[in-house]
């Protein structure tokens, strides 16, 4: 069963390796080139994200960096792996390829330039994050004690990418910055995040966030970090499906999809080491759910929210 993941963090580790990493089969990347062919992946979304003691002036260069790695060997692997640059070209892959996506993991990189999120945008970004966990020009984050929402720059961002049929997305955003951005952004998307109810982190959504979404028809997608999916840090592939048990109980059926947050994470889920155990969460999936269902959380429900 071919497979969407919306978000890992493969670019700011092989960035990080300084090329001591071979994206075709490093054991060190949860996501590289033979575990995306194991997972049956269609869309895999690679994140571009900054440790925030990089200083202000270096970020941009940085940012640029990475997605030179992307093109230079993520992309450099025999025409299998497509770029998939805007909506169309995820509609139009061919059925023996994997498509990748570039998205944009906090507006640090651009500074208080929108001409710079243009260009990312013209390069094929296609879901933006505002912020990390802390606050920058256009939000707080959620582990920002201010707890404040977006600023005037943070609507800009958003009036912008509503334009350009990009996704916002509300991961890592302040809970009043989540609230404010579902008034204002027409393409929402949760890239990794799960249920507060299930496993109490601050970075998940309660119900009423959950619920909002549903409402405003927009995709949750699961994250794999066991710190996010128990309260204790220890999780296997049940405990993942947990929460997807409990978005669907709010009415999320549709909404659901994938957002691993592989190469980002410390620890892994018990069964779902990296990319390439995939397959094994979707049969696990399907002793739960219907083989339709489970179609949809994989790659249906986000091919069904693309931006029109």
């Amino acid at each position: 069963m071919r497979v969407i993941d919306t978000h890992c963090d493969a670019l700011y580790k092989l960035q990080a390796g300084k090329g001591k990493y071979t994206f075709q089969d490093a054991e060190e990347l949860d996501v590289n080139f033979e575990r995306l062919i194991e997972a049956e992946m269609l869309l895999q979304g690679f994140a571009i994200f900054l440790d925030e003691d990089i200083p202000v002036e270096h970020k941009w260069k940085k940012a640029v960096e990475q997605v030179n790695i992307f093109k230079q060997h993520v992309l450099h692997k025999g025409g299998v792996i497509h770029h998939i640059k805007k909506w169309c070209d995820l509609e139009k892959l061919p059925e023996d390829k994997i498509g990748a996506m570039l998205t944009l993991e906090g507006i640090e990189p651009i500074g208080h330039d929108l001409d710079k999120l243009t260009q990312l945008l013209d390069g094929g970004v296609l879901s933006v994050g505002l912020t990390w966990n802390n606050a920058n020009l256009a939000s707080d984050g959620i582990m920002e004690e201010r707890g404040a929402g977006l600023t005037r720059f943070g609507k800009e961002i958003i009036h912008l990418l509503n334009e350009r049929k990009v996704f916002t997305d509300v991961s890592h955003l302040s809970v009043k910055a989540f609230w404010e951005t579902l008034d204002k952004a027409e393409f929402v998307i949760a890239s990794h995040s799960s249920a507060k109810a299930i496993c109490s982190h601050p970075r998940n959504l309660d119900d009423d966030q959950i619920k909002a979404m549903i409402e405003h028809d927009a995709m949750i997608d699961v994250i794999f970090h066991p710190i996010f999916t128990t309260d204790s840090g220890i999780a296997d592939m049940e405990d993942v499906i947990r929460h997807i048990d409990h978005i669907c109980e709010l009415g999320g059926l549709k909404n659901i999809g994938f957002g691993s947050d592989f190469d980002g994470i410390s620890s892994h889920v018990k069964g779902l080491e990296h990319a390439g155990k995939y397959q094994n969460f979707i049969q696990a999936l399907e002793k739960h759910y219907t083989k339709d269902e489970v179609e949809g959380f994989a790659s249906r429900n986000f091919i069904n929210h693309l931006p029109k």
